[in-house]
């Protein structure tokens, strides 16, 4: 995976970049002045980040795999230490699909009846490849998703969600924490992978 160099990460004119940013040259990036980046992120190949007019705000030591897409009108944040697994969408905006007025970006916003709400993914979540972030949800700081999940529902801290919809299965443990302490007092020099 070729990764911009810092340089052209910092030419890219976000709202603010923290330090040791990667991102993908295969990373599609929109609406960057809308755009808040902690350090230690990294966003990989064929990622859609496309901030609308809420922002996306990403925090400290949050990686954001491949095929993953951030796209809304409203404001979505990603806090520390989240993951996002491949293939994982987040929506802060969305059709009503109800069929009481048209869909899709091609019609004017008059005939339309788009849905928007922000979006807020807490710290230590994770969210497992393939699952669906709908409008308006809160996922509560160190929940995990299970993979091809369908989330439309805020989510419990330490809680583990999987299924379509999903649907709480157990807690999660949170050694986690212990473990962030850990790597603030002496942060190692390399990452995992």
């Amino acid at each position: 995976m070729a990764m911009r160099s810092p340089s052209e990460v910092q030419s890219m004119g976000f709202a603010s970049i923290g330090d040791n940013v990667q991102i993908s040259d295969h990373a599609s990036i929109y609406g960057a002045t809308r755009i808040h980046i902690g350090n230690h992120v990294r966003i990989d190949d064929f990622c859609v980040i496309s901030a609308g007019t809420g922002g996306i705000y990403i925090g400290n030591y949050v990686h954001i795999a491949t095929f993953t897409s951030l796209i809304g009108a409203e404001k979505i944040s990603l806090a520390d230490y989240s993951g996002l697994s491949s293939r994982v969408s987040i929506y802060s905006s969305s059709d009503d699909y109800s069929g009481s007025v048209m869909t899709n970006p091609t019609v004017p916003a008059l005939y339309t009846g788009v849905i928007s709400a922000p979006v807020c993914i807490g710290r230590h979540v994770i969210i497992g490849s393939g699952s669906v972030v709908l409008p308006g949800v809160t996922i509560n700081d160190g929940a995990a998703i299970g993979a091809l999940s369908l989330v439309y529902k805020d989510c419990d801290a330490f809680t583990v969600y999987a299924g379509n919809p999903a649907r709480r299965i157990k807690e999660r443990k949170r050694d986690l924490l212990r473990l962030e302490q850990e790597l603030l007092s002496s942060p190692p020099t390399t990452s995992s992978y």
